[in-house]
């Protein structure tokens, strides 16, 4: 399979999982929060599998995305336009990756909708992580397809 191919697929699969219903029994809200989950880290594969595909004509040995979008790697054109995504905080790669950094910690990153602790006051849905992906998603799409074309022209 090609890298870009395994980016297209790791994108799908994580599509197909924001788009399970979590159903509305007594396991609906920890399959919700499993399937966020999932496709975020299905997400942080197709990150690095991007980063293998549009750094392809530089001959990479690795491509852990902390070291090829650390403000001291490789200057390739590619990392440089995700390296200044990622200093935007409100742009898609930087919400996305603060995402996959929470995934990583021993709280995970999904959340209960219900429970809070008593006396606290909720600021935002649990259930919006998936829609915080879905567009993510959709913006790295569209993103990819640019990244692409840049990284062709090489």
């Amino acid at each position: 399979m090609t890298p870009r191919a395994r980016t297209n697929q790791l994108l799908y699969q994580a599509e197909l999982l924001l788009a399970v219903p979590a159903g509305d029994d007594e396991h609906a809200e920890a399959r919700r929060m499993a399937g966020e989950e999932g496709a975020l880290a299905l997400l942080e594969l197709a990150l690095e599998s991007l980063l293998r595909e549009v750094t392809e004509h530089a001959g990479l040995e690795r491509h852990d995305w902390h070291e090829l979008l650390a403000p001291e790697g490789m200057a390739l054109a590619e990392l440089e336009r995700l390296r200044g995504l990622a200093a935007r905080p409100d742009s898609w790669l930087a919400r996305l990756l603060g995402r996959i950094e929470a995934l990583h910690s021993s709280e995970g990153v999904a959340r209960r909708t219900g429970g809070a602790a008593q006396g606290l006051i909720a600021v935002g849905s649990a259930a919006a992580l998936g829609e915080e992906l879905q567009d993510c998603l959709r913006a790295a799409k569209r993103e990819i397809a640019e990244l692409r074309q840049t990284s062709e022209e090489w």
